[in-house]
């Protein structure tokens, strides 16, 4: 290599490390990207392999980051990570026909943890002028946590923060005002010595302001409720529960169907024609008169036979009148009761 040609890639090298460099970091403890510059700051094509002293062999990068086809970083998930060993890298840089090895500095990934900022921001009043603002951390190990606040109210021209631990007491709160808070964390000088913080959390605000706010979406909220939604929902209930009444009805008619009740189709043959049954039921007369019965009776005349002199008394001897013969004409008695008389057959 020409001497023009070697203090060109020094020239390069020294680029890449004092004004580009390498940055690692570990997110959360989940992944890890180590970047290396831009594609409008690049002049050459780069290659990154790592490896961990004493325990693993070289390794190339598994996942590039690229920004239009140039790679400008590599990313690591939570499998190539491993905490508390020297960790090297080493970037093949490619000009032309040529190429250099830059050797990174031993790192320690543990203090490269950049924790993921706060969540689920909550204040809470304990007292007349005193709040607590406390929070949650998705890091795994909240114990290596420690965390900054900010806060100003709504007449503050500056934030003021405070470093505290798990929860923040506010001391003394204006009502008149209302203020906004922040919540921000990074690893603690127990479980590493990074410098890298998170990110500001979302925002949470309390005060005046705030509460008009939050009473005026209530209003509107039970507005909605009260105007629209409830009486939609007691028609439709309604609704409801007439076609389920029909259904009923038509269920039980099938289920349990009436007994018929004949006493009104006998209103007219009692009312009408005092229960005369013939003229109730359209009878012609002179059907009703062939079935009058004839009660007319012929008269049968019957008198007493004659007297014969041959004929004896046989009963003289006896207290008992002798029986008459079948076919015989009864004797003739004196004094009968029955002379002259006759009877109706």
């Amino acid at each position: 290599m020409s001497i023009t040609g070697t203090a060109c890639v020094n020239r390069v090298v020294g680029l890449f490390w004092e004004e580009l460099g390498v940055e690692c970091v570990l997110f959360n403890e989940e992944y890890m990207t180590c970047m290396w510059g831009s594609r409008e700051t690049l002049t050459a094509n780069y290659s990154l392999y790592y490896w961990y002293e004493n325990r693993s062999p070289v390794v190339e990068c598994k996942h590039y980051l690229q920004d239009q086809g140039v790679s400008i970083g590599c990313y690591f998930n939570r499998s190539e990570i491993i905490q508390f060993q020297p960790f090297r890298v080493l970037i093949n840089a490619s000009l032309g026909s040529r190429t250099l090895e830059i050797l990174s500095k031993p790192m320690e990934l543990q203090d490269l943890v950049k924790p993921e900022a706060p969540v689920n921001l909550t204040i809470r009043n304990m007292s007349s002028n005193q709040l607590q603002l406390t929070w949650t951390s998705p890091y795994p190990k909240a114990q290596c946590l420690e965390h900054a606040v900010k806060y100003k109210s709504n007449k503050d021209t500056n934030w003021t923060h405070q470093v505290k631990g798990d929860i923040f007491s506010f001391p003394s709160v204006d009502y008149e005002k209302y203020y906004t808070f922040y919540v921000r964390s990074k690893i603690n000088s127990y479980c590493g010595s990074t410098q890298l913080w998170s990110e500001w959390s979302v925002p949470v605000v309390w005060g005046s302001n705030s509460t008009s706010k939050g009473t005026a979406e209530e209003q509107l909220h039970w507005f909605w409720i009260h105007t629209v939604l409830i009486p939609i929902a007691s028609c439709l209930l309604l609704l409801v529960l007439v076609v389920l009444l029909v259904r009923m009805e038509r269920v039980w008619v099938i289920l349990m169907p009436r007994i018929p009740n004949p006493s009104k189709n006998f209103d007219e043959l009692f009312i009408t024609h005092n229960g005369n049954f013939q003229e109730w039921a359209g009878v012609p007369k002179d059907v009703v008169e062939s079935f009058r019965p004839n009660y007319s009776e012929n008269i049968c005349y019957v008198s007493e036979l004659p007297a014969k002199d041959s004929c004896e008394p046989l009963w003289e001897s006896s207290n008992h009148p002798p029986s008459v013969m079948p076919g015989a004409p009864a004797a003739p008695r004196e004094h009968s009761p029955y002379k002259n008389s006759y009877v109706g057959v």
